[in-house]
């Protein structure tokens, strides 16, 4: 018989026994190949894309070491001009459509999200399936017109020398990047009517993870903005195709209208990248600091205003245009005010870790890493958002080095934190925690001692996209070349020691962090369906201070600062378990 468990304190029990590893899991239900490409299982679809983006990631990262290499040398080190511009454009479509959009959302939203709300999978099993087919056809297009010649108009794809002057793969590609948007659209609809409609008894919006908020908010700006994109490329085809006069003004066309429906789209898709990056850093900050997340409303409620902010300032890329000066001046303005909610966010994560029993796992080093790279790419975003200085350092390195350290130590941060935390639940193994330690800590030099130069070349007039420069540029294009390599001497060791731990690793427990939300309730790996019964959750998603999970029950003792091994003990208040409800009856 259950007992009443207030909401505001919630009484826990004696943590049950730890979970059986499943003999039966998702891994290992069926080992054929056709199990994998035919199945509706979110778990498995998850790593369906976790390995289709990894490889998008390398091709991408191979893009951007020649871009780098060439840059060795003020007259271009190892290839043309017209290489050149292929290779920086390849670097950009690559990782912008099919590694950052896709990376957080389609792998870890995916695996996650259901298992975080209590259910069985996502509410379209097989149009989440359609959805990664329909990526990698995209994708293999967009390889296609990268390997028979390359695109060369950069990934901006800007008329009229997209569609009239350029004698490259232009078209292939373009379909390409569309076809790839309509997998978008797939996930973040599949994701958006699931948290609507498929949240286990007692999950209130009010007791949401943050990473479910996060999603929920992309998933809206993919569902309102990618259509956006997608006509635009359309219409770019046809123009390229046909000669029919949309944005080449030699035939009567605006090329305006394409920066203004472009950037609609694309300025939203940076919060399609950055927000799901957001939702794992507070997940990975409360778990490893031990403490409730300062201000749950206050964070959960910025990530919508991102989302809505974030559709009313595309036109901050067109300061040097061409755009009145007093529209200019409404989207200087709208610019700074996006900066309130991701402020919102930095502050509480601050107060969250402020006298926090913090460890230094490797989730929590590329957490810290992701705040840290964040700010200093939204403060400098500032100075973009700013008309007068955005007017002097516009199509400069200033702007790349901003945009990585928003994109890439943000994003790519904050995956590398989401998928070393809930790596031992996806696969039921460790992987080596000093290796990991050591991976976060030569990616955050690396990355300082590459992005950090752009900064003053760029505030001192080096413009991008240029393969050649004066000499007065030359030591710091060097000391950006020689980061970019230690950068990828980072990216690297991951996949070495995840790659490992799949055979040497040590098993994981269902909990291995004694984190508190649902997805940790299952064993490690998952079975199929997740759950053998729904939960029914009873307090909110971070409850680190009496130390219960959302179904009210102890937690283990947390992993000491070794590492995951740590001790094996559990803590928790004595009492009766949350209520658990059969798969028959009725889930609200």
């Amino acid at each position: 018989m259950s007992v009443a468990v207030s909401h505001a304190a919630p009484v826990a029990a004696p943590p049950p026994p730890e979970p059986e590893p499943a003999k039966t899991n998702y891994l290992n239900v069926s080992h054929t190949i056709w199990s994998w490409l035919f199945t509706v299982d979110h778990k498995r679809i998850g790593i369906l894309y976790l390995v289709s983006i990894t490889v998008f990631f390398i091709a991408g990262g191979i893009a951007a070491g020649v871009v780098r290499l060439n840059l060795l040398s003020p007259n271009g080190a190892i290839v043309t001009e017209d290489a050149y511009n292929r290779a920086f454009t390849a670097h950009g479509v690559m990782m912008l459509f099919f590694f950052l959009i896709p990376a957080v959302p389609a792998v870890l939203g995916n695996f996650f999200i259901p298992m975080m709300i209590g259910t069985k999978d996502l509410a379209f099993p097989k149009l989440n399936l359609a959805s990664w087919y329909v990526f990698i056809i995209g994708a293999a297009l967009a390889i296609w017109s990268v390997l028979a010649g390359g695109i060369d108009t950069g990934w901006t794809l800007y008329p009229p020398y997209s569609t009239r002057a350029s004698q490259s793969n232009v078209i292939p590609g373009v379909v390409g990047v569309f076809i790839s948007g309509f997998s978008s659209i797939m996930t973040g609809l599949n994701i958006m009517v699931t948290i609507h409609k498929m949240r286990a008894p007692g999950m209130t919006w009010s007791r949401l993870p943050l990473f479910v908020w996060s999603l929920y908010a992309t998933s809206l700006i993919q569902l309102l903005a990618t259509p956006v994109i997608a006509i635009t490329l359309l219409l770019l085809t046809v123009e390229r195709a046909w000669g029919v006069g949309i944005f080449d003004p030699a035939l009567g066309g605006d090329p305006l209208l394409f920066q203004h429906l472009f950037w609609f789209y694309s300025h939203p898709a940076v919060y399609i990248m950055i927000l799901p990056g957001m939702g794992v850093i507070s997940e990975v900050l409360t778990c490893f600091s031990r403490k409730n997340i300062f201000g749950y409303h206050a964070v959960a409620w910025s990530s919508m205003g991102i989302a809505v902010v974030g559709f009313l300032l595309w036109a901050h890329h067109m300061f040097v245009a061409g755009i009145s000066f007093y529209a200019a001046l409404l989207f200087s303005l709208l610019s700074m005010l996006v900066a309130v909610p991701s402020a919102i966010k930095v502050f509480n994560w601050t107060a969250t870790l402020y006298r926090g029993s913090i460890t230094f796992q490797a989730p929590m080093l590329f957490a810290l890493g992701f705040v840290v790279l964040f700010t200093i790419g939204g403060l400098t975003g500032l100075y973009l958002a700013t008309l007068g200085t955005d007017i002097h350092l516009h199509d400069t390195y200033f702007v790349v080095a901003h945009f990585h350290f928003v994109m890439v130590g943000g994003m790519v941060m904050g995956y590398f934190a989401g998928l070393h935390y809930w790596w031992p639940k996806m696969t039921g193994r460790m992987y080596s925690d000093w290796w990991s330690r050591v991976a976060a800590a030569i990616i955050i030099v690396g990355f300082f001692l590459t992005f950090i130069p752009q900064f003053w070349i760029g505030y001192h007039g080096m413009p991008r996209r240029y393969p050649n420069y004066p000499d007065k540029f030359h030591v710091f294009n060097v000391m950006s070349t020689a980061g970019s390599s230690i950068l990828g001497l980072g990216y690297l060791l991951p996949a070495f020691y995840l790659t490992l731990s799949l055979f040497y690793g040590k098993k994981a427990t269902a909990n291995p962090w004694s984190a508190t939300g649902l997805e940790w309730q299952t064993p490690s790996p998952p079975t199929v369906h997740n759950f053998d019964s729904t939960p029914v959750v009873v307090c909110g998603p971070y409850e680190y201070a009496i130390g219960v999970d959302q179904m009210g029950r102890g937690l283990p003792e947390p992993p000491g600062p070794g590492g995951a091994e740590g001790p094996e003990g559990r803590v928790g208040i004595t009492g009766p378990p949350g209520p658990m409800k059969k798969e028959t009856e009725v889930v609200g």
